[in-house]
Parts: C-alpha cells; sequence; structure tokens
C-alpha cells in the first residue's frame, strides 16, 4: 500500500510546491491518480476539517489546503481522463431567497467539493423552484445557507415544495447559518443542521450512510 504521510503532510501544510512533488513522486511509484485523490489527499482534507471545527486552523489556512488540492487535482486531472471517480453524493447548495450573503455558503461548498461531493452551488438569492430543480436533477443533499433572520422561513417554504412534490422522501436537507439552530431545523423538519462547514460535511456523511 502507497505511503501518503508526506503528501498529507503537505496538504495540510498548505504547501503546493510540496504537494505537486509528492503527487509526482507516487505517480513514479505507480499509484493511480485516483487513489492519490481518494486515499491520499482526501484523508488530509478531513484532517484539515477537523481541526477547523476544533479551531485549530482557521479559514485562510483552510483556504490554503484548498488551493494547494485544487493545483494537486489540475496536475492528475489529465490522467483521470476515462477514469471513473467516485463522488460521495450530489449536493445541491445556496443561499436562500432574498439573503446575498455568501460566505459560509461558500466555504461548505469548497469543503464538500474538497471531500468528494459533487456540488452544485447555486449562489445567492435562490428561490425554493431552483433547488426543486436541482433534486430532479439527482441531488441527494439539499443545503440551504441564511444570515438574515427574515429569510429562515424560506428554508421551510423548500421543506413544504418538497413535501407537496413528493420528493421530501429522495432528499436530505440540511441547514446552517449564524441565526440557525438544531432547534429551527427540526421545526421546519429538514435533517439537520451544523455550524460549521466541516460538521457540514460530516453531517452529510451521516445521513447518507443512513440513508
Amino acid at each position: 500500500m502507497a505511503d501518503y504521510t508526506a503528501l498529507q503532510e503537505a496538504l495540510i501544510e498548505g504547501d503546493e510546491d510540496g504537494l505537486l512533488e509528492e503527487v509526482d513522486t507516487l505517480l513514479d511509484q505507480g499509484v493511480a491518480p485516483v487513489e492519490i485523490i481518494a486515499q491520499g489527499m482526501m484523508g488530509a482534507m478531513e484532517v484539515v476539517g477537523a481541526r477547523f471545527s476544533t479551531g485549530e486552523m482557521f479559514v485562510p489556512e483552510v483556504l490554503m489546503c484548498a488551493n494547494a488540492m485544487n493545483l494537486a487535482v489540475d496536475r492528475l486531472h489529465p490522467l483521470l481522463e476515462g477514469v471513473p471517480v467516485s463522488r460521495k453524493g450530489k449536493v445541491v447548495i445556496g443561499t436562500v431567497k432574498g439573503d446575498l450573503h455568501d460566505i459560509g455558503k461558500n466555504l461548505v461548498a469548497m469543503f464538500m467539493d474538497v471531500s468528494g461531493y459533487e456540488v452544485v452551488d447555486l449562489g445567492t438569492d435562490v428561490s425554493p423552484d431552483a433547488f426543486l430543480q436541482g433534486i430532479q436533477e439527482g441531488a441527494q443533499i439539499v443545503a440551504m445557507s441564511a444570515l438574515l433572520t427574515t429569510t429562515m422561513p424560506v428554508m421551510g417554504q423548500v421543506v413544504r415544495t418538497l413535501e407537496e412534490q413528493g420528493l421530501r422522501d429522495r432528499v436530505k436537507v440540511i441547514v446552517g447559518g449564524a441565526p440557525l439552530s438544531q432547534g429551527f431545523a427540526d421545526e421546519i423538519r429538514a435533517d439537520g443542521y451544523s455550524k460549521d462547514a466541516a460538521g457540514a460535511v460530516r453531517l452529510c456523511a451521516e445521513l447518507l450512510a443512513g440513508a
């Protein structure tokens, strides 16, 4: 089995040059590109997520790690053509109608992407119909964000729309944002709430594992 220790250390440190060197070393050893991503880099990003949750790492450091990983994936991409890359699931994410805040949403989307999920980012000011369209296109998870208390009711409207359309049992709904809580998630019949990006990734994994 390949030793990913040095690669993971470089990624956790956000060391772009070091990470690319380790990628090349593993390729020279005959390690498959898909394994470098799935077994090597994904494991490192789980560590980054855990450290972010506990306050050991902060947003600028996480962004450095994500940028380093994106460079490494770009290096591997030409070698992946025609090779099926397993994704953990498809997530549709957006900030709900009436709300234009996107910093937290963008961070969650980034964490989802580098953790192996196919992410469809609908942006901000997203209507219930737009979320609905994403589900009809095969998403297993709908992730909604809100920073304004006045836009929080839109989340409940999305859940009700899913119920009315007979789609609720096909998708997991998670919510997040500064004014939200688990109590609010329970009130609107969402499947879960997370206070941060790393927690959202763990929540998705738990929900899909129990689906």
